[in-house]
């Protein structure tokens, strides 16, 4: 397997055997996920069912971040679990914040199902962790690398020399220390020795937890490092996440675990790129977003959207329209409806395996991998139930459950607008009066509309054109 490994800027070749250990950075369980967001989790989980298909097994990690991720990237503004309590009436107490914190967290579970993402052996929530913080933060203290300023306890980068390797930043914006990017991601303090310095202990009287430091939360990073080196040891094999991870979140995960433990966190670092909309990146703050639940009140169901996602490149930006995930799903249900109608008791084709996993193992190579579908399906050379048996087996890296979900048509749309459901109805008595005029013009209407009426023996089908 071949991978690209932002720390090198390279792709490189994964060499080990057996057993992949993965962590990916997760939620701030503040607020429902975008789609946006989930693109990280859908090429986390291709990368872990191409490590299956090739025989690997892995130990994959999520956190959950509940507590101590402010509304900037680094040590300014308002912890965005409080805004979450103030959005929602709740009084300011850590019970209130937990149980805030589990109900996004179970809408966010809900949304992975959805996008048949397989579940991490581990989700550790930030919160059941702070005494491990507190002990990471006291290894730091004693070599040296932190100091105090009013609001908390910062972690010195200037005593960490390679700081901003990730991504090779520490040779371009890094070096700079002064008011532009920085600022922009991470906020202004003057206390602070210089401005990329960061927050391993944020002082906070009202809502924290007791600490040598005095009473507060931990930083956002800490959490990461402390977590990832618990459930997986120091180094672990590949930390993902998103690219707008590298320049902070990351860099500082690589500083201050470096820095307590004299080794690298992990191995390789794999990023994927923004889903935009509008061509801007999807962002809360911003309003720029959409959720899973909004892609199904316009019809579209979450595995059109996975589908979607795996046409474009994981290191590929992609710009969202609903017209492209339309698109998306008119070809999902098509190629559902074809393999459904091929025989069983097939055999795998070799060739046609050796070439996806040519393309999978080359980077995660998910359009190719679509393509070579098609493909198999036109391959007037090959049996229908030999192209059933090697599509299925080439979905267990895809994952759009294309046997499981033959029914996505009619999932997808079982809730039709009532404006096409009277149009369907009109229909229906047309032709019950035997009016073939009427009903042939009431079905072209439909279909103009983007819907199609299938007349079947179990009655009638409407499904997105």
């Amino acid at each position: 397997m071949h991978l690209y490994n932002t720390l090198t800027l390279h792709k490189e070749t994964f060499i080990k055997k057996e057993w992949v250990t993965m962590y990916h950075c997760g939620p701030t369980v503040y607020d429902y996920a975008h789609i946006g967001n989930l693109r990280s989790y859908v090429f986390a989980d291709i990368l872990r069912r191409t490590f299956e298909y090739n025989s690997y097994k892995v130990h994959q990690v999520i956190n959950i971040t509940d507590i101590g991720h402010l509304v900037t990237d680094g040590d300014d503004g308002e912890d965005k679990m409080i805004k979450a309590l103030k959005r929602e009436g709740k009084p300011f107490t850590l019970e209130a914040m937990r149980d805030v914190a589990t109900f996004y967290f179970e809408k966010f579970v809900d949304d992975l199902k959805s996008l048949n993402i397989k579940l991490p052996q581990e989700f550790p929530r930030a919160s059941d962790h702070i005494e491990d913080d507190i002990d990471f933060i006291k290894i730091l203290e004693q070599k040296g690398y932190t100091y105090p300023t009013e609001d908390g306890i910062y972690f010195d980068t200037a005593k960490f020399t390679p700081y901003g390797k990730l991504g090779k930043l520490k040779e371009t914006a890094l070096k700079i220390d002064d008011q532009t990017d920085i600022q922009s991601r991470v906020g202004w303090n003057s206390d602070k020795r210089s401005q990329r310095d960061f927050a391993v202990w944020k002082f906070d009287a009202k809502l924290g937890w007791e600490s040598p430091w005095g009473k507060g939360l931990p930083g956002w990073h800490i959490e990461c490092s402390v977590m990832s080196r618990k459930y997986l040891g120091q180094p672990f094999d590949i930390h993902t996440g998103g690219v707008d991870h590298i320049p902070i979140h990351h860099n500082n995960e690589i500083a201050q675990s470096e820095s307590a433990y004299d080794g690298p966190l992990a191995h390789y670092w794999m990023h994927n790129e923004f889903v935009t909309l509008n061509n801007s990146k999807m962002s809360k703050s911003a309003g720029n977003f959409a959720t899973l639940a909004e892609l199904k009140e316009q019809f579209i169901s979450p595995l059109a959207y996975r589908y979607w996602l795996l046409t474009a490149h994981y290191r590929s930006p992609a710009n969202f329209t609903l017209e492209a995930v339309q698109g998306a799903q008119n070809a999902l249900i098509r190629l559902i409806s074809l393999i459904g109608n091929l025989p069983d008791d097939g055999f795998i084709s070799t060739s046609y395996k050796e070439n996806f996993q040519t393309y999978i193992n080359n980077d995660l190579d998910t359009p190719k991998g679509i393509a070579l579908v098609w493909d198999i399906l036109r391959d007037k050379q090959l049996s229908d139930a030999d192209k059933k048996a090697t599509i299925i087996n080439i979905d267990e890296v895809l994952g759009l459950n294309l046997i499981a979900a033959k029914g996505i048509a009619e999932e997808t749309v079982k809730d039709v607008p009532a404006d096409i459901a009277a149009l369907v109805e009109a229909r229906e008595q047309a032709r019950a009066e035997k009016d073939w005029v009427k009903s042939d013009a009431l079905r072209q209407e439909i279909e103009e509309r983007g819907f199609v009426v299938t007349d079947t023996k179990d009655g009638i089908r409407v499904i997105l054109k």
